[in-house]
């Protein structure tokens, strides 16, 4: 008893509130390195410290979140500190992208009394945010109002940005932050010595490091908005080139000023699609529908059936294929932002290894119209290929098998007029575009309405096929809107409704409500 005793006395545990840290940071994002060097510089300033993690899901479903306490060292006084963050009870909550800033409020970390919330305005977007087939981003604005009414204070900028443009990663600017902040009781300079001790990307960290810490100390935070802002090239006095120029001239001298952004931007798709002919066909094919709209009072109405037109008339023509797929995956730019998004120095190799399941749809739609037709006549002859080629396959584009094999497919280009595929993308688009032309007399704003259904229509494969099946059942309910003055609103409504999910639920319930109509 004796000696329990003086064991007891002789350690004291202290009754100090520590100062809480929640970091809440994705792989690659550095945050363990962020909670190295909070602990390290604590430990330095004479703090005691201690970090804990708890891992997240991998594919982007959820964060690690690195939580630490600390609080000055006494003599004889041990402390008493917690593994996890304790709701309602965490004095600094990092998050190191938007959307884990409101998952921080959601789960009771932030509050109004004491929390100081930084946070990257940057977003990464999640696996149930690309899954959809509509626009499933979730809404900043959102998250920022709910962050403004939890936090005690808030400073929210893109971290993210600025860290790349200084050559470093997101975990130096968070800690510029963080420092600006005040939050800690530590000066600049030990936020500086901490990074200097770490040995590695000093200098680039630290000019990260610095520019956050600048930013901070303005005080505003970056205004978000729900939509991303279009961006449309101003059409320029020139291309640069005679045969492009041509294109240019042709925009700025037969088409109202209000479709220039949306046919400038079409051109240049088409042009890196198939050739400068063929974007020449599309003006060709958009001035037509121009006719049409100014003979039915389209300059009242800003030309917005032109409009529409020069946006989804180009997205059409610049289908998805098999062709396409291949050129976009051994474009030189695209090795060098894969590099640059994974940040690989210029002596490391970077390999990338591709998913691809074709199917012997795709193979005879690449084929001489002639040829696909004749193997898609004969079932057997197409069930014995597809099972040879219905395969998933692992595309390692960094060897010079897999990259020969697909460069050789991207130069099927110059034959993509002749082939099976092309011709039914021309059949169901003039099919489409004759709809179009037939509703425009009676019916201005639906007309405009069923140019944007070819929204719906995108990828390729299993995508493309879902995405056609949409489209011809939303425009199925045409004839029953076209004598209705509120038929572009419910065609909206139907468009809306197939982009809600993958199954074509949410459509389902609304043909039947139209069909009531």
């Amino acid at each position: 008893m004796d000696t329990l005793t003086q064991n007891s006395s002789a350690v004291r545990l202290s009754t100090d509130k520590p100062l809480s840290i929640a970091i809440l940071a994705m792989g690659g994002q550095g945050g363990g390195v962020l909670a190295d060097w909070i602990v390290l510089m604590a430990e330095e300033q004479g703090w005691m410290a201690q970090s804990t993690s708890v891992p997240g899901v991998a594919q982007r479903t959820g964060a690690t979140i690195y939580y630490i306490e600390m609080l000055p060292a006494r003599d004889g006084v041990a402390p008493i500190l917690s593994l996890m963050p304790n709701p309602g009870d965490v004095d600094v909550v990092i998050a190191a992208e938007l959307m884990e800033a409101g998952r921080s409020v959601m789960r009771g970390l932030v509050t109004p009394d004491k929390t100081m919330l930084i946070a990257s305005t940057h977003r990464s977007y999640a696996v149930g945010e690309k899954e959809k087939p509509g626009d499933g981003t979730g809404n900043p604005i959102v998250v920022v109002d709910a962050t403004e009414f939890a936090a005690k204070k808030t400073v929210a900028f893109d971290m993210e940005t600025l860290a790349v443009k200084n050559g470093s990663v997101i975990s130096s600017a968070l800690f510029g932050a963080l420092a600006a902040t005040k939050a800690l009781p530590f000066p600049k300079e030990a936020f500086e010595t901490t990074i200097r001790a770490g040995g590695k990307g000093i200098e680039p960290s630290l000019k990260a490091f610095n520019a956050a810490y600048e930013r901070a100390l303005k005080g505003e935070n970056d205004k978000l908005s729900a939509t991303p802002a279009k961006r449309l090239e101003a059409l320029p006095q020139s291309a640069g080139h005679p045969v492009l120029d041509t294109l240019v001239s042709r925009i700025r001298n037969e088409f109202p000023a209000e479709a220039h952004g949306f046919l400038f931007a079409g051109v240049k798709k088409l042009t890196d699609f198939q050739d400068p002919a063929y974007a020449d066909e599309y003006l060709d094919r958009v001035a037509k529908l121009l006719a049409a709209d100014r003979a039915n009072g389209g300059a009242e109405k800003d030309y917005a059936f032109t409009v529409q037109a020069a946006k989804y008339v180009a997205i059409s023509m610049a289908y998805d294929d098999v062709v396409r797929v291949a050129d976009i995956k051994v474009r030189g730019s695209r090795f060098d932002r894969v590099r640059k998004e994974v940040g690989a120095k210029g002596d490391q190799i970077v390999y990338t290894t591709e998913y691809m399941h074709p199917r012997m749809e795709e193979v005879c739609g690449t084929l001489p119209k002639g040829l696909g037709e004749w193997i898609e006549n004969r079932p057997s002859l197409f069930a014995r290929l597809d099972k040879m080629i219905n395969k998933g396959r692992r595309v390692k584009t960094g060897t010079l098998f897999w990259f020969t094999g697909l460069y050789v497919v991207s130069a099927l280009r110059r034959f993509r007029r002749g082939s099976l595929r092309h011709h039914r993308e021309v059949e169901h688009r003039e099919a489409w575009l004759t709809k179009v032309v037939d509703v425009l007399p009676g019916n201005y704003d639906l007309a405009v309405e069923v140019l944007g259904c070819r929204r719906l229509v995108k990828g390729y494969s299993d995508t493309h096929s879902r995405g056609l099946s949409k489209f011809d059942r939303v425009l199925s309910a045409l004839p029953m809107l076209v004598e209705r003055e509120d038929g572009a609103a419910w065609l909206k409504r139907l468009r809306q409704a197939a982009l809600l999910d993958e199954a074509g639920i949410a459509l389902d319930g609304a043909l039947k409500t139209v069909a009531t109509l």
